[in-house]
């Protein structure tokens, strides 16, 4: 997919877009969209929730939502089920049509949210410590998206790429297999995303 050739990048988290939610409930931070709208393949963002409030529906869409500050989400979907994501960083995967509703344990939370187009891509949301160096390669059909939750970080890479702080992300993009050496100490989401066809073909996991 075109899309995951987006060239490496860091993006501060000083850039990500703050636009408040259609329904005036909450804030969202994006980080990266990938593809064109309304069709985009791939969205990373930052969701700001203030007071229990409907989440909206993205049908086609996949969701992993990850509790990043705050004492904990409720989410409640139709008939009946609640799960919560409580702290440090409990994390929830489900279909971005489902009707639900997310309810605030005690105060407001900030939630990374990762969303991706399920019959086009394939994504795989891992939390890892960083204790010294932590390997990620890239391919044709395979890229990474790395969030920054807490420390330091820096890469050696063949693309220039800026150092991380806390709250940053890097984004690896899809192309001629490639080494990203990160060095640093703190804690990270690391997304691999794939087109489906590649899926079952596996592909390299961060090394620590």
């Amino acid at each position: 997919m075109d899309a995951l050739q987006t060239p490496s990048h860091v993006i501060p988290a000083h850039e990500y877009r703050r636009e408040r939610w259609r329904n005036q409930q909450g804030w969202t931070r994006e980080i990266l969209r990938l593809g064109d709208d309304p069709d985009w393949a791939l969205r990373l963002s930052i969701a700001e929730i203030e007071q229990d409030s409907d989440f909206s529906s993205f049908p086609g869409i996949e969701r992993e939502l990850v509790l990043l500050h705050g004492n904990g989400v409720r989410l409640c979907f139709d008939g009946g089920d609640c799960v919560s994501l409580l702290p440090p960083h409990q994390r929830l995967r489900f279909p971005g049509e489902a009707r639900l509703r997310g309810e605030l344990v005690d105060g407001p939370t900030h939630d990374f949210n990762l969303m991706w187009r399920r019959d086009a891509l394939e994504a795989t949301l891992l939390h890892r410590p960083l204790v010294g160096p932590m390997l990620f390669f890239t391919e044709p059909g395979v890229a990474w998206a790395i969030h920054l939750l807490a420390g330091h970080a820096a890469f050696e890479s063949e693309a220039p790429l800026a150092p991380l702080a806390a709250g940053d992300t890097a984004w690896l993009g899809a192309g001629p297999r490639s080494r990203h050496a990160l060095h640093g100490a703190g804690e990270l989401l690391a997304i691999r995303v794939a087109p489906l066809a590649d899926v079952a073909a596996g592909g390299d996991l961060p090394a620590a």
